[in-house]
């Protein structure tokens, strides 16, 4: 019997076969994006380990540290004794095991019991968290753990942080004792279902579906689409906007793969409208409709991107945690003669850059003419949070909402190309109006994660400066690429 780790077990919740590719296929996996999950979750559980350990008497079982059968070993005698706090507990049973973000002492009935408490990043309590601390109190009581209390603490979006590295109030707990203590059947038949899969000697045949999305994306979904479509199909499918479920899998059934074979009956207007252009293999542009849609816009036109980072755990006094902070903006204006200029801003100080960013945002778009960006719903929302801040700018950053002209719908009404692959986002359709704008010629930084990442790395104390001014000219280039890619995308739909 194999001793299944309580991530093993949420794979099996999610889908048996992705269970047994974990185990027997693991190579198989993509996990491009895990790694930021990871980080953030760290950066909550030190905070946690903080916040529980007040007394200063709580141990933390460093696994990459001290290696499996000694944090084993070590949470025996921690959880038996009962003296304090014990962060990253091993805790194991026939067949299965876990490792418990928080266990703190409880003596209020005479005998040392334990409060449990799992740590989330998230901002409240996902459905599939319910399965996980169930998970985690089945294996602390096959492990013979008194536990007193079951809790998942998640970061509460109304904290305010007040500087001085007092993060007390930051987690809110929510009590699952009774309802983990309800499902103790139904986890032990989740771990006999699992290891009756991890036992088998070949791969499931469980077909795609809304599962490989949910809880989360599937790191294993590129291997299941390959086996399915079996044989390279260049327009398949998953090209198709929201082309799920039961159409598609009808459409499956008559044996179709190639999203031009689709018959009429299954598709919705926009998705027949992918198949047409794509069967023409030429991009299509409803020339009339997009210059109706633009409007009356007045020059200079200005073409704008903001980059913004939130922290799980707040770093500077006043904000709250997933707080929306801008931290870059890239403008580029287009006179009616004809003349192109570029104006960027970013601010890697390390202090918090919004005040700074609002006010030269201001002076560069002016008090007229027509603002240009690609979503504006994300702009909106820094333009707002802004305005919010900064109470003497709030008039002057609320006009510039009522300038704001969203590229992205008239892209999506009026533009294709086969090449988009069913997307509209920049990275898709730029290459198809401006192929020597393609992002695979930026040097580092290339998506909008990848600015996030770039940017925390760049204002971190251990940065050197030859690696921070590497880190500028990718997020400078970057962005300035975003709005010059606006500026083509407008030339083409005038």
């Amino acid at each position: 019997m194999r001793s299944l780790s309580k991530s093993k077990m949420l794979a099996y919740r999610q889908c048996p076969k992705r269970l047994w590719l974990e185990i027997h296929r693991p190579e198989l996996k993509d996990d491009s994006g895990a790694e930021t999950a990871y980080r953030i979750g760290n950066e909550v559980g030190a905070v946690a380990r903080l916040i529980y350990n007040e007394k200063g008497n709580g141990v933390f079982l460093d696994l990459d540290e001290l290696g499996y059968d000694e944090v084993f070993a070590q949470s025996e005698v921690l959880l038996r004794e009962g003296r304090g706090p014990v962060f990253e507990a091993g805790l194991r049973m026939p067949g299965a095991l876990a490792f418990a973000d928080v266990m703190v002492p409880d003596d209020s009935g005479g005998q040392v019991r334990w409060r449990m408490i799992e740590v989330k990043s998230a901002s409240g309590v996902k459905d599939y968290y319910r399965d996980d601390i169930a998970i985690q109190a089945y294996v602390a009581g096959g492990a013979g753990i008194p536990l007193s209390s079951v809790a998942i603490a998640h970061v509460d979006s109304s904290f305010v942080y007040e500087g001085e590295g007092d993060y007390r109030g930051l987690l809110r707990e929510v009590d699952f004792t009774e309802e983990t203590g309800r499902r103790r059947a139904e986890v032990a038949s989740w771990l006999n279902g699992a290891q009756e899969v991890a036992a088998g000697e070949s791969e499931p045949e469980i077909p795609m579906g809304e599962h490989c999305a949910m809880p989360f994306v599937c790191p294993f979904t590129g291997h299941c689409r390959g086996v399915e479509e079996a044989v390279e199909v260049e327009y398949p499918l998953s090209s198709l906007p929201n082309f799920t479920g039961r159409r598609r899998a009808a459409v499956e059934a008559l044996g179709i793969r190639d999203l031009r074979d689709v018959p009429d009956e299954f598709l919705t207007a926009m998705q027949l409208r992918v198949r047409d252009v794509t069967r023409s293999g030429r991009a299509w542009l409803d020339v009339d409709g997009a210059n109706a849609d633009l409007g009356k816009f007045t020059f200079p036109a200005r073409f704008l991107d903001f980059e913004s980072v939130m922290f799980a755990v707040p770093i500077w006094k006043g904000r709250k945690p997933y707080e929306q902070i801008p931290f870059q903006f890239s403008l580029h204006k287009f006179e009616e003669d004809g003349t192109l200029t570029h104006k960027p801003f970013l601010d890697l100080s390390g202090k918090d850059p919004a005040a700074r960013l609002a006010k030269a945002l201001l002076a560069e778009v002016g008090s007229s003419g027509t603002i240009f960006v690609y979503n504006a719903t994300f702009e909106k929302a820094v333009i707002h949070s802004l305005a919010a801040r900064f109470p003497e700018h709030r008039s002057a950053l609320l006009a510039l909402v009522e300038r704001l002209i969203d590229l992205l719908p008239i892209a999506r009404a009026r533009f294709y190309d086969p090449a988009q692959h069913g997307r509209w986002g920049l990275k898709a359709i730029l290459p198809a109006i401006s192929p020597e704008l393609s992002y695979e010629q930026l040097n580092g930084v290339a998506d909008g994660a990848m600015a996030v990442e770039a940017y925390k790395e760049a204002i971190h104390p251990a940065t050197t400066p030859e690696r921070k001014a590497a880190l500028e000219d990718e997020l400078l280039a970057y962005c300035h690429h975003d709005t010059l890619g606006l500026v083509r995308l407008w030339k083409r739909f005038r």
